[in-house]
């Protein structure tokens, strides 16, 4: 959509499109490093530093790429930034449109795929593994890293954060507190204020923010 954009205005296919791309790795940075950013402060610094970013490579691809010497030995720059990719509030569309299209498109796959077999790969200590998402208990966050423990208490670690765990798990997987992310096949309502999770029924706290909602999700749950 952006590179038809562009191309309107007169870009070329080829400058139309690399400039779409730069959002791509941007984007995915952003999903990466927002669910560690634990403070709103450090959310607003680190969507400024993407956003002063792209606007840095722009500038460098219009006034430092895409110039040419002419006959008479004077720099021209032969194509003009256009408003909109120096305007905050247009890129910071152009990102938000990419996340929510990264999170529907996450959510078909798993509804379209959505299997007892389905597996996910991370490193755990420079080692991969490999696991089933029905043999993850749940997922213990510790601020610098998180824990991923298995039904037969079999335990990773895993330097993605939480809420990324959140996403690559899928809708199976329930968040209960800040620190914790519980698979819904392994885990029941212990109490109003903990989860028993898995054949070790390992209690774990219900944080006052979720309490209401992993009430409704759990009963939902065990009523199937």
């Amino acid at each position: 959509m952006l590179t038809a954009i562009l191309v309107s205005l007169d870009y070329s296919t080829a400058q139309a499109l690399l400039i779409s791309l730069i959002f791509c790795p941007f984007a995915i940075l952003l999903e990466y490093l927002m669910p560690k950013a634990k403070k709103g402060r450090d959310k607003v610094y680190l969507s400024l530093a993407v956003l002063i970013s792209i606007i840095l490579l722009i500038l460098f691809l219009h006034f430092c790429v895409w110039t040419r010497i002419t006959e008479t030995g004077y720099l021209d720059r032969s194509k003009q930034v256009a408003p909109m990719l120096i305007n905050p509030v247009f890129l910071g569309l152009i990102l938000t449109a990419l996340a929510i299209g990264d999170y529907f498109w996450a959510k078909w796959i798993n509804k379209r795929f959505k299997s007892k077999e389905r597996t996910i790969t991370f490193f755990s200590e420079r080692r991969k593994v490999t696991l089933r998402l029905a043999d993850i208990a749940y997922v213990e966050s510790n601020d610098t890293e998180v824990r991923i423990v298995t039904t037969t208490n079999e335990s990773y670690r895993n330097k993605t954060g939480i809420g990324q765990w959140g996403n690559l798990l899928g809708d199976d997987f329930l968040r209960i507190h800040r620190s914790y992310l519980v698979n819904t096949a392994h885990a029941v309502l212990a109490s109003q204020e903990s989860v028993s999770v898995g054949p070790a029924r390992v209690q774990l706290p219900i944080s006052r923010k979720y309490k209401e909602y992993v009430k409704n999700a759990l009963s939902a749950t065990e009523g199937m």
